[in-house]
């Protein structure tokens, strides 16, 4: 399979599930993937990103050895949001590596506290920083005063019930 002309092929639910099959728990195959995310142009970085995350929740030994570089890709400058979104939802789901937390920690709060962001990117930052909180309790008093201020300004159903979840208000 020519990966980078599968994934420009259309940009479907069916396409990635085909594609997210045929990588599976090959590492060879994840890798080809993994360097189409970090290197490519926009629209197979953007159609890969979503694939990525798939495969994170599927084979999270895949991505491990790869964190680092994803959440570079996640902060690099003019990203597609659908890199900061499945990056986010990856992210929300494994165990973070302790070199990433001061990192991941900083991003999740700007993502969170940014008003401009999408619901989906906010929510995401919102669950880390609550796990992160269980390792680090000093932080839950800044996430509830951004979480509050957002419930009081802007928040959707999504924000709430994730907030309400959370046990953030």
């Amino acid at each position: 399979m020519d990966l980078r002309d599968e994934i420009l092929k259309e940009h479907s639910k069916a396409q990635t599930t085909k594609i997210v099959a045929w990588v599976g728990s090959d590492k060879k195959r994840f890798n080809e993937l993994l360097q189409l995310f970090l290197n490519d142009e926009y629209r197979v970085v953007q159609r890969s990103a979503w694939m990525i995350s798939l495969l994170a929740e599927k084979h999270p030994k895949l991505i491990e050895p790869h964190l680092t570089a994803i959440v570079n890709k996640m902060n690099a400058p003019g990203v597609h949001v659908a890199v900061k979104r499945n990056v986010a939802r990856i992210l929300q789901f494994i165990s973070i590596p302790e070199e990433l937390h001061g990192l991941v920690m900083n991003t999740c709060f700007e993502l969170l506290g940014d008003p401009k962001e999408t619901i989906g990117v906010r929510v995401f930052s919102m669950t880390i920083l609550a796990n992160l909180a269980k390792i680090y309790p000093d932080i839950k008093q800044e996430l509830k005063a951004i979480v509050n201020d957002v419930l009081e300004h802007e928040a959707s159903a999504g924000f709430k019930a994730r907030a309400k979840n959370l046990k953030l208000f």
